[in-house]
């Protein structure tokens, strides 16, 4: 079996959340004018995360390399959600292409404050089956795509004297239960954050890592409903994770009240699983 993940590759442009566009209406405006970039923002948790920020009151730069997706989900959620929300289709493997969102969200607002990396790929493979282009993609993807969108974002906010790196792990990554290309991309994320906060904190970025468990988004539709009870029951909240769980994090983690938080690893899972 051969299950692929690619996070803004399907059709499914509808709100993640079906009750999202009305929660949204009463969030505090704690990101006013914040200029937030957001990868894998075409639906999921970075759709998520894109509807919280604008809705705080952020200018969010929405980047998928799914243009289709992206701007139906964009064009639906700046017609319901306070803020302003851009498209950027973007191949975060491609350091040429990473250059050119980074330099556009410049270019549009003057600055970037924040940078929160969700887009990831992933399929099935047992070890000793696993095809050396699945290794390659899923490792491009998940961990060199964080890799470069870290790096130019690191470049604008050295210059500005400030900025918040937010990284998106798995806790496949510290359990193991996991294809092995996918658990060592996640767990390369949080290893990558560590060094970046270290090396980044004198010039004022501070970069940290959310790492969520089983979350209810598309790309989970495609997993058979006896995983999907296995994982719930593994879980001791008992439920499976929401975007809005990880948006609410990450919001926090990009304003001041996390000002003092820096090279942690955030485990969102439920229990699943501690850090």
């Amino acid at each position: 079996m051969n299950w692929k993940i690619n996070i803004g590759a399907t059709a499914n442009v509808a709100l993640d959340t079906p009750n999202w566009l009305e929660k949204s209406k009463g969030i505090k405006m704690k990101h006013q004018d914040q200029v937030v970039l957001v990868t894998g923002a075409g639906q999921g948790i970075g759709q998520s995360i894109v509807s919280y920020f604008a809705a705080a009151g952020a200018n969010v730069a929405a980047v998928d390399i799914n243009a289709d997706t992206l701007n139906a989900s964009v064009n639906e959620l700046n017609a319901n959600v306070a803020g302003n929300i851009v498209a950027i289709t973007a191949n975060i493997a491609k350091s040429d292409s990473v250059r050119d969102a980074i330099a556009a969200v410049v270019e549009k607002f003057g600055r970037l404050d924040a940078i929160i990396n969700v887009a990831g790929v992933g399929s099935i493979d047992a070890f000793v089956d696993t095809p050396d282009e699945h290794w390659d993609k899923v490792i491009a993807v998940n961990l060199t795509g964080t890799f470069l969108c870290c790096r130019e974002a690191a470049k604008v906010m050295q210059a500005q004297g400030s900025g918040c790196i937010i990284n998106v792990s798995s806790t496949a990554a510290l359990t193991g239960e996991g294809p092995s290309h996918y658990c060592a991309s996640k767990a390369g994320v949080m290893g990558l954050t560590r060094s970046m906060a270290r090396e980044l904190a004198p010039v004022g970025i501070r970069v940290n890592t959310i790492v969520p468990g089983p979350t209810n988004t598309p790309m989970m539709a495609d997993i058979p409903e006896e995983w999907t009870q296995q994982m719930i029951a593994a879980i001791p909240l008992a439920r499976m994770g929401e975007g809005e769980d990880i948006a609410k994090v990450a919001s926090f983690l990009a304003c001041d009240d996390s000002g003092f938080i820096t090279g942690q690893n955030i485990a969102v899972n439920g229990g699943m699983a501690f850090i």
